[in-house]
């Protein structure tokens, strides 16, 4: 993987302790552990506003974990592309989900240690279905998915539960949802509440209902 900013040790401990004051200053509290787990797939939900991607940065600072984001193709055009390489991100062709999933795989099979962050609604716009690349990535690599968030009610966020992909997607997806009943995005109608819909394609995928 590149290098990113993460790998900067003068300041990645800047960020680190300008991440932790942003925090405090603003009342929002950094929940959970990072699991002692080399790999693992992140999910970022729920995902309603340009503001989740600097708060998640923030926290990944403020927890000292190394991260990798998805993101679409267009955030890595000129002239910020390179930057957006730096804060660790990952540039993908939405049209192509399904070569997205199978070379994340390759990634993961290739490296010891990779934390990969994937927002599972795929917009901050609102959203009519959970995209499933995120499962699909960590049953194929083997590796188990954590649950992290953004709570603005609270004003809190971090890291859930995490779990590892039975096969049973109907049943893994349930419990995955149903953690992130009550978890509110900053746009709350954007967002909704998960529930399970027909599979599409080769991929099972989750609608959300108001």
């Amino acid at each position: 993987m590149h290098y990113t900013v993460f790998d900067t040790p003068v300041i990645k401990t800047v960020l680190y302790w300008i991440s932790r004051a942003y925090l405090k200053a603003f009342n929002w509290r950094c929940e959970g552990q990072v699991p002692d787990i080399p790999k693992f797939v992140m999910i970022a939900a729920p995902h309603t506003s340009n503001w989740d991607f600097p708060i998640t940065l923030f926290l990944a600072f403020s927890l000292k974990i190394k991260v990798y984001w998805m993101g679409k193709r267009s955030l890595f055009n000129k002239p910020f592309g390179s930057i957006m390489r730096w804060l660790g991100g990952i540039p993908v062709d939405r049209s192509k989900t399904n070569n997205v999933v199978a070379s994340t795989i390759d990634v993961f099979n290739a490296h010891d240690n990779l934390i990969i962050v994937v927002p599972p609604e795929g917009t901050r716009n609102k959203a009519s279905y959970w995209k499933t690349g995120f499962y699909h990535i960590a049953a194929g690599a083997n590796v188990p998915i954590m649950l992290g968030y953004v709570d603005y009610q609270r004003k809190a966020g971090g890291i859930g539960p995490t779990m590892l992909p039975t096969g049973d997607i109907e049943a893994d997806m349930q419990e995955i949802c149903s953690f992130y009943t009550g978890v509110t995005g900053k746009h709350p109608e954007k967002s909704c509440k998960a529930a399970i819909a027909p599979a599409q394609t080769d991929q099972v995928v989750y609608r959300k209902t108001p």
